[in-house]
């Protein structure tokens, strides 16, 4: 086969239950496929990628491999991201960084989504797989604004839906198809004549120039949007509400981005953590107490007082316990004798 350079980029995120339907779908995909696929599918930082790209290689007629930075983009070819690093595009080139982590993840289908919509607008074709929470509806809700095209699986059929969901809810989406479908569709799409170029949202193209780490100045993100009273949970920082598209998103000047989904996932951690941290420094308060008011030469009327607050640290302890453990549908155990 010989390479060219593609005239369309087919995108695809995923997430869990990925592989089996990324091995589905590339295998349906022809040899002289006039575009290139790049695909994020969220790994552990401390997986080689290795295997899934034999594995994908092994199933598909395409040219599989991990991406790598400054290689050059080739129809018929599919670029899967690293582990723990972004995969975006420029200058028909791949850039493969180690970035500020969007919704938590890297690589971010967010990132390659925004980053193909920034370079090559109308040519994308954006396609969002199985997998949980929301990583790549805000990225492709930003192709469909720079003039490309947006497929989703059908959730009824996705082992994971939460990703189809999420991108069905928010954006605009111009097929929902399932798995035996989409290979055909794809090849159709970068088949049809080439649509018109339009004008690339400024601030999809200052998003994009902020995840190459070309700019990233609190003024510059200022320009797309507003403060907000919410600190990164990435860094610290503060952060702004992004004024475009319909997803609700924030991002801190360092790069960190996130959805709103997201960052209530996070602040819903965050606030378990500290409630576990309160409930140890409370039973720990509670023991201090008790072997304080056992030891002798404590006056009793001083001894009866610490009794009165181990009552009061034991009641406080159970309600909290109580709160923490309902949250996870798990049966209580006994109250702290």
């Amino acid at each position: 086969m010989v390479s060219q350079t593609p005239a369309s980029l087919i995108v695809i995120g995923t997430s869990a239950g990925g592989m089996p339907a990324l091995v589905q779908l590339v295998s349906q995909l022809p040899a002289g496929l006039p575009a290139a696929v790049l695909v994020v599918q969220h790994l552990a930082p401390t997986s080689s990628g290795e295997h899934l790209a034999r594995r994908l290689a092994t199933a598909s007629p395409l040219a599989c491999a991990l991406a790598t930075n400054g290689q050059p983009l080739e129809a018929g070819h599919l670029y899967l991201a690293p582990p723990d690093r972004h995969l975006l595009v420029r200058d028909g080139h791949l850039l493969v960084t180690k970035g500020p982590r969007e919704n938590n993840f890297r690589p971010a289908v967010d990132a390659l989504f925004r980053s193909a919509a920034a370079h090559h607008g109308a040519a994308v074709v954006g396609v969002v797989l199985t997998g949980l929470l929301h990583d790549g509806t805000a990225g492709l809700e930003q192709i469909k604004r720079a003039g490309g095209r947006a497929v989703v699986q059908d959730p009824l059929e996705a082992e994971f839906p939460s990703m189809p969901e999420s991108a069905l809810s928010n954006v605009a989406v111009d097929y929902v198809v399932p798995l035996a479908e989409m290979g055909a569709l794809l090849t159709r799409l970068v088949q049809e004549p080439p649509r018109p170029a339009g004008i690339i949202p400024e601030d999809i193209k200052l998003e994009a120039a902020i995840a190459e780490r070309i700019v990233g100045s609190t003024e510059q993100v200022a320009r797309l949007g507003t403060p907000a009273p919410l600190t990164c949970p990435g860094c610290g920082g503060s952060l702004w509400q992004l004024n475009e598209g319909q997803v609700t998103r924030f991002r801190c000047h360092t790069g960190h981005a996130f959805t709103l989904g997201a960052l209530l996932d996070d602040s819903r951690r965050e606030l378990e953590e500290t409630l576990w941290v309160a409930l140890r420094m409370m039973e720990e308060r509670k023991n201090l107490l008790r072997n304080l008011a056992g030891q002798s030469g404590v006056a009793a009327l001083d001894s009866e007082s610490k009794l009165e607050r181990i009552v009061e640290l034991k009641r406080h302890v159970n309600r909290l316990r109580e709160f923490l453990l309902n949250g996870h549908n798990d049966p209580l155990p006994p109250e702290i004798p």
